[in-house]
């Protein structure tokens, strides 16, 4: 590894908070392939070539769609091995870290799409430009998921799957509010306060202290008429004031602060929540468990409507010594059966709009919010000091909501660290 390549990793590290310091798994292959071997050549040589792969999926059927698909691809060609490793949200980063600087990496990874290029530009993840070329298919996928992947003009990845953010609302409790699914801040915030009552809040959205945070503040921002670049702005301050006002109305837990979006889901599922932000992964598990009559419908909007663009991207490292494998192995995970079996385990949408035509997404009514919201979702592609930008701003949330700043004043001291970021 080049000393830029190691100063680089250095850089980024002080990005992350290390939780956890251990060692990530090794390669367990021995063999090598040149340039230009195909996964089927390299079965046909005898020789075993163990292909380590790392993701974060947690689910049951998540899990279940990607063992068959990793079952079809050994059975298509014995000679290779996949050996896939679970590692969590929380530590995949930090993980992927650590072992680049000590050249322990897996060959595919899955990576989060915000963090996509700050990994490109440290040299850890390997350019894939020329496949993805051959391939022809990268015209196929919406600019927003696709575009997380590239980084000074070329490519380092494929997306996964994609998700966007709506609205979530208890039928039965608007209806007995006499309040109809909110299409704009002002309803929102009239049917946040007829829908509050004791032990239930009308209003709920994540404004923890991770990515989770900054990813469900964005959307506001846009339906505010701002972004990243404009940061300290008007804009991003009527966001901001929403929350302070869902607060100050008592319509919504200054818990937010401390809440996952998977524990937003658990206090809407068992109706403490009338109302909540979250996104088509959480569609599985309400209709397997929700204890609530809901539904979901397009964010309210402000200005303009808008929404933010999630999911995960594959990547080959930088250090794989089976690039050529790896990346046939991204292609035969994207083949329209496997992908679309995968999506619909996951609660995700296709990056593709091709998939997305898919009669699943389409006649699916819940399904359908998100997938038509993601012909303007917005990627968080903003560079490869994101993740510092994204700290700002949920320190910017935390003040606002906990009342140490006010949200002209947190907007400000946010947007001074974001400015010189946007430049690197």
């Amino acid at each position: 590894m080049s000393r830029n390549v190691k100063v680089a990793i250095l850089a980024m590290s002080a990005l992350v908070v290390l939780t956890t310091a251990c060692a990530p798994e090794t390669s367990t292959g021995e063999t090598t392939t040149s340039s230009g071997t195909t996964a089927s050549n390299a079965a046909g040589s005898g020789d075993k070539v163990t292909i380590q792969w790392w993701d974060s999926m947690t689910s049951e059927a998540t899990q279940g769609a990607l063992k068959k698909t990793i079952a079809d691809y050994e059975a298509a060609h014995p000679n290779v091995k996949i050996e896939r490793t679970f590692i969590s949200f929380a530590d995949i980063k930090n993980k992927l870290l650590l072992g680049a600087a000590g050249n322990q990496v897996p060959d595919i990874v899955w990576i989060d799409n915000p963090d996509h290029q700050a990994f490109a530009a440290a040299g850890i993840l390997a350019d894939i430009t020329k496949e993805v070329g051959e391939w022809g298919q990268a015209d196929k996928y919406f600019s927003g998921p696709w575009s997380s992947t590239m980084y000074k003009g070329k490519n380092y990845g494929v997306p996964v799957g994609s998700n966007d953010l709506a609205l979530y609302y208890n039928v039965d409790m608007l209806k007995a509010a006499g309040v109809n699914p909110p299409k704009t801040w002002d309803e929102l915030k009239e049917a946040a306060k007829k829908l509050t009552k004791p032990n239930v809040y009308g209003f709920a959205m994540t404004a923890v202290k991770t990515e989770e945070g900054t990813f469900q503040f964005l959307p506001l921002m846009y339906q505010s008429g701002s972004d990243i670049p404009t940061f300290d702005s008007a804009g991003t301050i009527e966001a901001a004031q929403l929350m302070k006002d869902m607060i100050s109305g008592g319509y919504m837990s200054k818990e937010v602060i401390n809440q996952k979006q998977s524990d937003t889901v658990v206090q809407f599922s068992t109706g403490k929540v009338a109302m909540m932000i979250n996104g088509p992964w959480q569609i599985p598990l309400l209709r397997k468990e929700g204890k609530v009559n809901w539904d979901v419908v397009e964010l309210p909007i402000n200005k303009q409507g808008g929404t933010i663009l999630g999911g995960e991207n594959w990547a080959i490292t930088a250090a794989s010594k089976h690039k050529d494998i790896s990346f046939d192995i991204i292609k035969f995970a994207n083949e329209p059966d496997r992908l679309k079996e995968f999506t619909k385990a996951a609660g995700r949408l296709p990056s593709r709009e091709d998939y997305l035509m898919d009669p699943f997404w389409q006649d699916d009514k819940q399904m359908k919010v998100f997938a038509d919201a993601m012909k303007v979702a917005k990627a968080r592609a903003y560079g490869p000091s994101y993740p510092k930008i994204s700290e700002a701003i949920q320190n910017m949330m935390q003040e606002v909501i906990t009342g140490a700043k006010t949200p002209e004043a947190a907007v400000k001291d946010a947007g001074v660290k974001i400015n010189p970021l946007l430049q690197k």
